[in-house]
């Protein structure tokens, strides 16, 4: 799964389960969207999206947890360059591959990927996510999660000790109360997965 995090997938889904506690943006007067930059132990590229009323408190803490878990905040476009936004639609294992690579190549997707585990995703540009979205869901293909996302363009994948202070800084991010999403360019063994 080239560039797509495996830690992306598992908090995908994770996510949908504690998306409710995020601040939705209609309710976000006095609030602003702040998004962070940097690199977690390896090297690997770390993006969070905020939405805050305390940038300065918010600042902090995203850089405490940096630190605390062996990475670095780094300056405005530092990683940004190196995620594409994109409209994701995902699939279970067990879904009709090539007869959904027809219709949603049909409906204007970009890609089909599928994954080790068989289930697919497809990827449409983020102008053309709602028109793929519901091409698909008529043509009987409800996708299991459909969201407009980053993308890492490229990957890096840590073992042993880094992977698992990744993980912990990931967790770290994601646990903070203003923060939105947070996006890595990671690759993490499921052994080091299963470990935590």
């Amino acid at each position: 799964m080239s560039g797509q995090s495996k830690w992306a997938n598992i908090q995908r889904r994770a996510r949908a389960a504690t998306r409710c506690r995020r601040v939705p943006e209609e309710r976000c007067e006095g609030r602003e969207r702040v998004q962070y930059e940097g690199y977690g132990p390896g090297g690997a590229a770390v993006m969070v999206e905020c939405v805050t009323a305390d940038r300065k408190r918010m600042g902090a803490e995203v850089r405490s947890a940096f630190v605390q878990h062996g990475g670095q905040l780094g300056a405005d476009g530092s990683v940004s360059y190196l995620f594409n936004t994109v409209g994701l639609l995902t699939y279970p294992p067990g879904t009709d591959e090539e007869r959904l690579m027809q219709v949603a190549l049909e409906a204007g997707a970009e890609d089909v990927v599928p994954s080790a585990d068989t289930s697919v995703e497809v990827l449409a540009d983020p102008l053309e996510f709602a028109t793929v979205c519901a091409v698909l869901t008529h043509r009987g293909f409800a996708p299991a999660t459909a969201e407009v996302t980053r993308r890492a363009t490229t990957s890096l994948e840590l073992r042993g000790e880094e992977a698992e202070a990744m993980v912990q800084l990931l967790e770290a991010l994601e646990g903070l109360e203003d923060v939105r999403d947070v996006y890595s360019n990671v690759e993490i063994s499921d052994e080091v997965l299963a470990r935590l």
